[in-house]
């Protein structure tokens, strides 16, 4: 039968209609988020991402003021407040920094970088701000001295789909994140200087507290987490008590702070006083024969200090200091004291931290090799070649980089969860050995930083060419960083249950080929560091 007209009319307008709705698709992940968000600075704009939509970002949003002129080497100030809608669709320049050595496995193409640089991003797929989803927010590494939340290993939409308010955030970097100076502890009234990296991270925090949820982030389930530097902030973050109820949870990958420290003042540690290392770097710059050096070390730009800086290896490290303000104490002292913040914590490492870091400075052979174990470990040299033993130059190389894996990442990892449990809180640990199919993967190995990209579930952004068991695993590592996220407890799902830590059976769960359950993760080696820094700390006790 012939259709009829009314027929033939409701067929074009559902084939027009169809088009429309397709077109529309088509066009959301250029169009702009459809409402502006009011936070505590004013009204902000984003993007839509994602063919359907779903996730909006928001990028390059100040959190403090811009820390320059008299503001550089001060605790952030709160940032101005705007007129208008402020567009948040691009990243904001990255804080000074000097570019990785030519050769660095780190290495990557320089950004815009200016002392302006105390943003944050956010990515969400939250529609309206009563829905309270848990908050992530990630710390960058590049050991204090590198890096920006806005590495595209860094993009949150994936974890945005699974429920997460994403937040990654910049923070000052270097001689101008960690510089002391007697002059700057004068001018404070905590009579402090240094640790400006950390506070600016406090601050992001703070900011986080008043305004995710706005972006339909609950700010009482905020979880801090980090890689590297970025570990190492988040586990001085969950010791000092100025960060005290700003975040819940905390998650550590390859970085711990409990080797001995910097303090301001005072030669500890076999370290130089930090205020004495800020008086050098005026030294070497020129400023300390000015009638007010710290005015003049105010008038250097950024490059100039950073070029400064790298002409002295003790100047180039960036560290946290016991400043008697943000770490009244030695951090080892505040944990093994029960005075850190009562969060839970999930920390772990890799299985090949060293081969990124160090593997060019691996020594090949065996009789200069056991000659430095001998000068480093004096009377634990013996008990180190048992651990880590070596009878032919074959040896070598392995021996050194997984002594350097236990000392640096493993023993700092499983002294973490052990302080948290001695204080009756939740810790799980973990051990990361996933080789990643890259083209250099014999020579790497599960390297140091392997693993973010399954933490974020970002294999789409890699130049690899993922396997079935890549994409199965970063689907279970990010789902227990989420689940982690909105309970403070990483099981459920289909994956082995992942028991709190205890020293007696010291679980842990392998995050490799597939998903399993161990206990004595390394034991013999972290044993071992214990003894190690135990004795040190005691010979260079004041």
């Amino acid at each position: 039968m012939k259709p009829s007209v009314t027929q033939r009319r409701r067929f074009v307008a559902t084939i027009l209609l169809s088009a429309l709705a397709a077109l529309s698709v088509f066009a959301l992940p250029t169009r702009a988020a459809d409402e502006p968000l009011s936070i505590d600075t004013g009204l902000i704009s984003g993007k839509r991402l994602g063919d359907d939509g779903a996730v909006r970002a928001y990028k390059g949003i100040p959190y403090a003021a811009p820390p320059v002129g008299k503001l550089r080497w001060q605790p952030p100030q709160p940032p101005a407040k705007w007129q208008g809608v402020r567009a948040c669709a691009e990243f904001g320049p990255v804080c000074p920094q000097q570019p990785y050595p030519k050769g660095s496995f780190y290495a990557r193409e320089p950004e815009e970088q200016s002392e302006d640089c105390l943003f944050l991003n956010v990515w969400t797929a939250a529609k309206s701000p009563q829905e309270t989803r848990p908050v992530m927010v990630w710390i960058h590494g590049g050991a204090l001295t590198r890096g920006s939340g806005s590495m595209e290993v860094y993009d949150g939409e994936q974890l945005a789909r699974q429920g997460i308010v994403l937040v990654t955030i910049n923070y000052r970097l270097g001689p101008l994140g960690y510089l002391s100076h007697p002059a700057l502890s004068r001018e404070s009234p905590h009579q402090s200087s240094g640790n400006y990296g950390v506070l600016d991270q406090i601050a992001a925090l703070e900011w986080v507290k008043r305004n995710i949820a706005a972006i339909g982030g609950d700010p009482e389930r905020v979880t801090i987490f980090g890689e590297s530097a970025g570990s190492w902030s988040v586990c001085s973050l969950v010791a000092t008590p100025l960060a005290k109820g700003l975040f819940q949870r905390a998650i550590g990958q390859s970085g711990g702070c409990f080797s001995p420290m910097q303090y301001l003042n005072d030669q500890r540690n076999g370290f130089a006083p930090a205020e004495k290392l800020g008086e050098k770097l005026a030294a070497i710059l020129g400023c300390d024969k000015a009638d007010d050096p710290l005015a003049a070390l105010r008038e250097k730009t950024p490059e100039e200090i950073l070029a400064a800086a790298a002409k002295d290896p003790a100047q180039a490290r960036a560290r946290a200091v016991v400043d008697g303000w943000v770490f009244p104490d030695e951090i080892i002292n505040l944990y093994a004291e029960g005075r850190q913040n009562r969060v839970s914590v999930i920390a772990g490492s890799n299985a090949d931290e060293g081969t990124s870091l160090a593997g060019a400075l691996a020594p090949t052979k065996m009789a200069p090799f056991l000659a430095s174990t001998k000068s480093k470990y004096t009377g634990l040299s013996e008990r180190f070649l048992k651990v880590y033993p070596v009878t032919s130059d074959s040896d070598v190389r392995d021996a050194f980089l997984h002594s350097l894996r236990d000392e640096w990442f493993s023993w700092e990892m499983r002294t973490w969860v052990r302080m948290m449990r001695k204080a009756g809180l939740p810790a799980y640990l973990y051990y990361f050995t996933r080789v990643p199919p890259r083209a250099d993967a014999e020579k790497y190995g599960a390297f140091h930083a392997a693993e973010i990209v399954y933490a974020f579930d970002n294999l789409a952004g890699t130049s690899w060419n993922p396997e079935p068991a890549d994409r199965a695993l970063a689907d279970a590592m990010s789902s227990c960083w989420v689940r982690f996220a909105a309970s403070g407890d990483p099981n459920g799902g289909k994956l082995p249950n992942w028991p709190v830590y205890d020293e007696s059976s010291e679980p842990f769960l392998e995050f490799g080929d597939s998903v399993g359950a161990g206990s004595h993760l390394l034991k013999s080696e972290c044993d071992f560091f214990d003894d190690y820094f135990r004795a040190k700390r005691a010979q260079e006790s004041p």
